[in-house]
C-alpha cells in the first residue's frame, strides 16, 4: 500500500468531500425537517428522496461503496497516524489528533445508524414512513439520545475539519492567512453543523413523534 500512499490518500480525501460530505449536509437538512414541518414534513422529504430515479444506484455508489472505502481507509491511516499533541500543543496538531478520533467515532457511529434504520427498512421491520417513529424510539433512551448526540458532533467536526485539511491539500488555500481564515469559516459551519442536528435529534423526541409511535406500536401488539 506504500507504493499507492499518495493516490488512496488524495481518494480518501476526495471521496470524504463529493460524495459524502454533500450526503452530510442533505441528511442534516432531511433531519431539519422535522424541526420546520414536523413529522409530515420529514415524511414528504423522505419521500421525495426515495422517489427519486435510480435511487439504489445513487445510494450504493454514492453512499455505500465511498463511505465503505473512506472508512475503511480512515481506520488505517488512524491506526499508521504518529500523533504527537503531548509534546506540541499546536493548533493545528490538536485539530490532526480530533479529526482521527472523530473519525473512528463518526465510522461506528454510521454503522449503528444504519443498522438501527437503513437496515431495518431493508428487512421490512420499518418503514421509510415510520422512520420517525423508529428515531423516536431510540432517542427516547437518554443513553441512545447521548450517543447519538456525540455521534452528530463527531461526524460535524470530522467534516468541517476535513474540509479545512481538504482545502489545504488540494492547494486551495495556500499560505497562512487563507488558512487562518479557512479555520475560522469551517469552525463556525461546525457549530451551527451540530446545533441544526441536534435540534434535528431534539424534534424527534417530541409528542408528534410520539403519538404517531404509541399507534404503531398498538397496531403491532394487536396485528
Amino acid at each position: 500500500m506504500k507504493g499507492n500512499s499518495y493516490y488512496s490518500r488524495k481518494l480518501h480525501s476526495l471521496l470524504g468531500v463529493i460524495p459524502l460530505g454533500f450526503f452530510l449536509v442533505e441528511h442534516m437538512l432531511t433531519n431539519f425537517a422535522a424541526v420546520e414541518g414536523g413529522k409530515q414534513g420529514f415524511n414528504d422529504l423522505v419521500a421525495f428522496l426515495n422517489g427519486l430515479p435510480l435511487v439504489l444506484v445513487l445510494e450504493i455508489f454514492g453512499i455505500w461503496l465511498p463511505l465503505l472505502y473512506h472508512g475503511v481507509y480512515g481506520l488505517y491511516v488512524a491506526y499508521q497516524s504518529r500523533n504527537n499533541v503531548n509534546n506540541y500543543g499546536y493548533f493545528r496538531n490538536l485539530m490532526f489528533t480530533l479529526q482521527r478520533v472523530t473519525g473512528v467515532l463518526t465510522f461506528v457511529f454510521v454503522i449503528w445508524h444504519v443498522f438501527e434504520t437503513r437496515f431495518q427498512v431493508a428487512i421490512g421491520n420499518v418503514t421509510h414512513e415510520t422512520l420517525g417513529e423508529q428515531m423516536h424510539s431510540i432517542l427516547s433512551n437518554p443513553i441512545f439520545l447521548a450517543l447519538y448526540i456525540i455521534g452528530v458532533v463527531a461526524a460535524s467536526f470530522h467534516f468541517t475539519n476535513g474540509m479545512w485539511s481538504f482545502l489545504v491539500a488540494w492547494g486551495i488555500t495556500v499560505g497562512p492567512r487563507a488558512q487562518r481564515a479557512s479555520s475560522y469559516v469551517w469552525m463556525i459551519l461546525f457549530v451551527i453543523l451540530s446545533a441544526m442536528f441536534i435540534t434535528s435529534l431534539l424534534a424527534f423526541t417530541g409528542s408528534d413523534f410520539a403519538e404517531t409511535a404509541s399507534a404503531v406500536s398498538s397496531i403491532q401488539s394487536i396485528g
